[in-house]
């Protein structure tokens, strides 16, 4: 049998391509499972961030209070419609990590059927710790508490093969009891997806917070960039002010070669002029969170095995010349 030729395909008119594409959106949407807006009642805003209001409001059916992030029709789509790809990947993100401690926890996600916005329901937590870190900076003892809560939710969201790429202060939460949760995860993506279009991905992250290799936009980068981001966070906790003010990538890459120049040439001492309190084991940990190179820091769970966080007693103040019992950090304080 002869094989039959397929019928030509004729261009179809603008009214038609427009036609196509909203009922192809439709579809799309269709595909997902969305709660009405309206079983929340908007009581008061509490937050607002490059890509939506996040706003406390009450479960009518229930009656709990949750947060809902409200991200508005137009706040991604030229054709004025939410990014629903973008939406799905941080619900997604969020719902990988349901169960664990130190990370907000997502419920729903719901929408506007006349106006088109999109909202994601999650766990009323507290005020952000920039807000805390605005009174004061936080002591040693403090610091560890926060680093050993931080680096335990990284740890485990590590292991759902999600990576966060926004880990900074107005990204994490305080619970009444001192309790750290980890939100914002509008850039978080599963690690399989990093290397393709990173920086188109990474536009809405905060800068002075981002690692080398992602301001290079490296295509290799992973779970790595968050112990940076971490290690921002520590320095941050300590001091009360950002580490890396830079407002633009060249200056931001920069200044991070500057810290590793200090690091390298100096050790230890290289915090003295923000955070001499630190002891020996502290330094040790922050100059091993803030390492340049990816593959010098530790990973979040061996972060965590260090003295300052199993040992009781550490120095209050880092004597001259002392090896560091941490594998990864020796090349950061051996003598030149």
């Amino acid at each position: 049998m002869a094989a039959v030729a397929p019928a030509a395909r004729k261009r179809p008119a603008p009214d038609e391509a427009a036609s196509s594409a909203d009922a192809d959106k439709k579809r799309r949407r269709s595909c997902y499972q969305f709660e009405n807006i309206d079983d929340y009642e908007m009581l008061e805003e509490i937050g607002e961030g490059a890509f939506g209001v996040v706003a406390k409001a009450r479960d009518r059916r229930t009656g709990g209070t949750v947060a809902v992030k409200w991200i508005r029709g137009g706040e991604f789509d030229e054709d004025g419609a939410p990014n629903l790809p973008a939406l799905v990947r941080e619900a997604g993100c969020l719902a990988a990590c349901r169960g664990l401690p130190g990370i907000v926890q997502i419920k729903n996600v719901a929408t506007d059927k006349e106006t088109g916005d999109l909202f994601i329901v999650m766990e009323l937590v507290g005020p952000s710790l920039r807000s805390r870190l605005e009174r004061q900076p936080l002591s040693e003892d403090e610091t560890r508490d926060s680093m050993r809560q931080l680096l335990g939710a990284v740890e485990k969201l590590h292991a759902t093969g999600t990576i966060h790429r926004d880990v900074n202060p107005n990204n994490i939460l305080v619970g009444p009891d001192g309790t750290l949760k980890i939100c914002g995860f509008r850039c978080a993506t599963p690690a399989r997806r990093v290397g393709k279009t990173c920086q188109e991905k990474l536009d809405g992250t905060t800068m002075q917070y981002r690692s080398p290799e992602q301001l290079i936009c490296s295509q290799w980068y992973g779970p790595e960039g968050d112990i940076y981001a971490l290690g921002c966070v520590m320095a941050e906790l300590l001091s009360g002010e950002p580490v890396f003010t830079g407002t633009t990538e060249d200056d931001m890459i920069t200044q991070t070669l500057d810290l590793r120049d200090d690091i390298v040439t100096m050790g230890v001492e290289a915090f003295d002029d923000v955070m001499d309190h630190l002891s020996l084991a502290g330094r040790e940990v922050l100059a091993g969170l803030l390492s340049y190179d990816s593959w010098e820091r530790p990973t979040a769970a061996d972060a965590l095995k260090h003295r300052w966080f199993t040992e009781e007693d550490v120095e209050e103040k880092p004597p001259a010349a002392v090896e560091s019992e941490f594998p990864g950090f020796v090349p950061l304080f051996s003598e030149a």
